[in-house]
C-alpha cells in the first residue's frame, strides 16, 4: 500500500536557549527537632547530628498533601520569573509521595494555578525527580512543544516514614520547591548526565507494593509497618560517595566549564557526611558556595534541591546570575546532574 500523499510535517520550532528563570519554596510550619525525634527511637541529638548533619525537619499538616505544598512554591517561582499562570504550557511534577497512582498532581496543581489548558504530568524518579524534571523542561522549551515549563518538586515523605525505623526515621521531611523554566537569550541549563542502576533497586524502597498490602494495620517481619520505606544507609552512602561524584564531574566537563567557574554546588540533601565526601572527591576550591539545606530541612528527596536553591540565593549564600552545579540520585536508583545559570 502506498501513502496517499506527499505533504510534509511541519517541525516545531522553538527557542535556541533555556533557563530557569524563577525560583521558589515552601516549608510547612511544623518544625521537628531531634529531641521529637528521639522520643520515637532510642537515639539522641548527637548522634543524628553527627551521622546526618540534620537538626531540624518539616512535617505537612495531617490533611496538608503534596498539591497542597506545590501551590505555594510554584506561585513564588512564577512571581519571580515575571509569568503568568496563563502563559505557562506545562507542569510537571517529581514526587513519590502523591497518594494517588491517578490522577496525577500537575492536573491539579495546574488547575489551582490557573494555568489554563497546560500539559500535566507526574515523574517518579525519586531524589533525583528535580533534575530529570529541568532536563525535560528545557528540551520542551528549546524543542517548540513548550514555551515556559513550572517544574516541581514536592514530597510528604513523613507519610512514608515509620517512626520507629531508628535507620530512617530521622532523616526525611517535606516541602515543595519550584522552578519555572523558559527561553533565554543564553545557555541556562547545561547537558544533563543521568541513568540508573536497576541492580540495586532495593537498597531504598517501599517494603511492599500497595498492591501486596491487605491490611495496613499488620507488621512486617521487623516489625515495622510494611507501607513504610526502608533503606540500606551503609550501601546507599557507598554509592552516593564513590558513583555520584564522577556523574557530577561529567556534568561540569560536558558542559564546558571547569569546577573553578563554579559559584555554587547544591547537591540532593541526602545527608551531610555525603556532602561533604563528595565535595573532596570531585576537589571542589573552598570559595563555591555548598548547599546545606538538610540540616533545617532534612531529606526531602524530589524537594531537596529547589529548596536548597532557593535559600542560598535569598540569603545570599550564591549569586543570582551565577553558575551551579545540581545533581540528584536516590532510590532506583536513579540519579541526574547538571550545570545550570541560577535565576
Amino acid at each position: 500500500m502506498q501513502p496517499k500523499g506527499t505533504g510534509q510535517l511541519v517541525e516545531p520550532q522553538g527557542a535556541r536557549h533555556a533557563a530557569i528563570l524563577g525560583l521558589g519554596g515552601y516549608r510547612p510550619q511544623r518544625v521537628i527537632d531531634n529531641a521529637e525525634v528521639c522520643t520515637w527511637i532510642d537515639s539522641s541529638d548527637q548522634w543524628i547530628r553527627e551521622r546526618s548533619g540534620i537538626v531540624t525537619r518539616h512535617w505537612a499538616a495531617p490533611d496538608e498533601t503534596v498539591v497542597d505544598m506545590s501551590v505555594p512554591a510554584s506561585v513564588a517561582a512564577l512571581e519571580q520569573a515575571g509569568v503568568r499562570p496563563e502563559q505557562v504550557s506545562a507542569v510537571i511534577v517529581a514526587t513519590i509521595t502523591h497518594p494517588f497512582q491517578t490522577p496525577a498532581a500537575a492536573p491539579l496543581v495546574a488547575d489551582r494555578l490557573g494555568c489554563v489548558d497546560a500539559a500535566a504530568f507526574d515523574i517518579s524518579a525519586a531524589c533525583a525527580g528535580y533534575c530529570h524534571a529541568v532536563a525535560m523542561a528545557g528540551d520542551m522549551v528549546r524543542g517548540g512543544s513548550a514555551e515556559y515549563v513550572l517544574v516541581v518538586g514536592a514530597e510528604k515523605l513523613s507519610s512514608l516514614v515509620d517512626p520507629h525505623d531508628r535507620g530512617s526515621a530521622f532523616i526525611f521531611g517535606d516541602g515543595a520547591g519550584a522552578a519555572l523554566i523558559g527561553p533565554s537569550g543564553s545557555v541556562g541549563i547545561g547537558p544533563t548526565v543521568w541513568g540508573s542502576d536497576g541492580q540495586q533497586w532495593d537498597v531504598i524502597r517501599q517494603r511492599e507494593s500497595y498492591w501486596d498490602i491487605r491490611d495496613h494495620s499488620a507488621a512486617s517481619e521487623d516489625g515495622l509497618d510494611p507501607s513504610t520505606m526502608s533503606m540500606a544507609g551503609p550501601s546507599v552512602f557507598r554509592w552516593a560517595v564513590w558513583s555520584m561524584a564522577p556523574v557530577a564531574q561529567q556534568a561540569i566537563d560536558k558542559a564546558g566549564i571547569r569546577a573553578e567557574d563554579l559559584d555554587a554546588f547544591i547537591p540532593h540533601q541526602a545527608n551531610m557526611r555525603i556532602i561533604d565526601a563528595m565535595i573532596k572527591q570531585l576537589h571542589l576550591p573552598a570559595d563555591i558556595a555548598v548547599a546545606r539545606d538538610i540540616a533545617q530541612t532534612g531529606n526531602t528527596s524530589a524537594a531537596s534541591i529547589p529548596l536548597a536553591a532557593e535559600r542560598m540565593l535569598r540569603e545570599g549564600e550564591a549569586p543570582h546570575g551565577g553558575l551551579a552545579l545540581q545533581i540528584g540520585f536516590g532510590a532506583g536508583l536513579s540519579y541526574a546532574a547538571q550545570v545550570v545559570v541560577l535565576p
